[in-house]
């Protein structure tokens, strides 16, 4: 059996259940788990190592929070925080129960479309169809008399806004999609 499969449940254990005034087993008993994990195949070879992991293996809770502190404090090791793997569920269930709005996105491509224009408009809405679409005169009429039609598919809103006011500014209805 290896030293880090030895030593990282019994560690996990004891630092998963330590209240909160002693929250600082939590962040260190990861830590050493990694050291010993790092060092698990020298330390395998090394019996002096595997005695003191053994010592380890055998404290109680209270005793390995001691442990933890004397060595933070001997070894001048700060306090980390590392999200530990009970959070990460529970921040997975506040996110279920709270679903995030979708943030609306805004539409950039727009289709203009005819719906439809005032009679005594048709020969000037006919003429800038024709310039528009670079249709002749006669496909520009069938075009404008067939209304509601399509004039332009996938214009930017820029161009949409310009064509409807130039349109509308005439006397047609005309409406972006």
């Amino acid at each position: 059996m290896s030293l880090s499969v030895a030593v990282r449940p019994s560690l996990r254990a004891a630092a998963s259940r330590v209240v909160s005034s002693r929250q600082v087993v939590k962040a260190t008993v990861p830590c050493i788990c990694q050291v010993i994990r790092h060092n698990s195949t020298s330390a395998e070879a090394n019996p002096k190592i595997s005695n003191i992991v053994d010592q380890i293996s055998g404290l109680t809770l209270l005793e390995t929070a001691d442990l933890v502190a004397l060595l933070k404090s001997r070894l001048n090791i700060q306090d980390i925080a590392i999200p530990t793997a009970a959070a990460a569920p529970a921040a997975a269930d506040a996110a279920a129960a709270e679903p995030e709005p979708e943030p609306v996105q805004e539409k950039t491509m727009f289709n203009v479309k005819l719906e439809s224009f005032e009679t005594s408009a048709k020969p000037k809405i006919i003429k800038e169809v024709k310039s528009l679409l670079g249709l002749n005169l006669v496909e520009s009429k069938k075009f404008v008399e067939s209304a509601p039609k399509i004039l332009r598919e996938n214009v930017t809103k820029e161009d949409a806004e310009k064509i409807k006011a130039t349109l509308e500014g005439l006397g047609a209805k005309i409406a972006l999609e």
